[in-house]
């Protein structure tokens, strides 16, 4: 009978839930009042100001409506400003605010620690080898 813990797809997804428990912790020790996910939507905003709510969902492997909800939270935090498109009254664009490029920097030394971590004992080839299969994994199924 076949277990959990032989699972290529379920070792996968145990290991980025373990890897998110262990950032989010270090994180909220540090006393940054910022999710992961609410980093990974000011991350993508911050390498594209123009992207669109549905490509922030797709980006980030959420829901439109899970986007939209982190990036009302991130209003009301001060990290982004929404401002109605001239030219398209139902979309918004979203800019970084200076308060969310400085939680942005803030994070950078705490994701570096967590990321160190996670990779100990983990060679340049392994990782290069890790990143080639899950690549072929994804063109495997799209």
């Amino acid at each position: 009978m076949e277990k959990l813990n032989d699972i290529i797809f379920y070792s996968i997804e145990k290991s980025i839930k373990a890897y998110r428990q262990f950032a989010q912790k270090n994180i909220s020790k540090a006393g940054i009042e910022i999710t992961i996910d609410q980093w990974l939507v000011l991350k993508t905003i911050e390498e594209d100001n123009s992207i669109s709510q549905k490509d922030i969902a797709h980006k980030t492997f959420k829901d439109v409506a899970s986007i939209t909800r982190i990036i009302e939270l991130l209003v009301q935090k001060g990290y982004l400003s929404r401002n109605l498109k001239s030219e398209d009254r139902r979309r918004f664009d979203l800019t970084l605010t200076n308060e969310g490029n400085v939680i942005i920097e803030k994070m950078q030394p705490y994701i570096q620690i967590n990321r160190s971590q996670a990779l100990k004992n983990i060679t340049n080839e392994e990782i290069m080898n890790l990143q080639s299969t899950l690549l072929k994994i994804i063109s495997n199924i799209n």
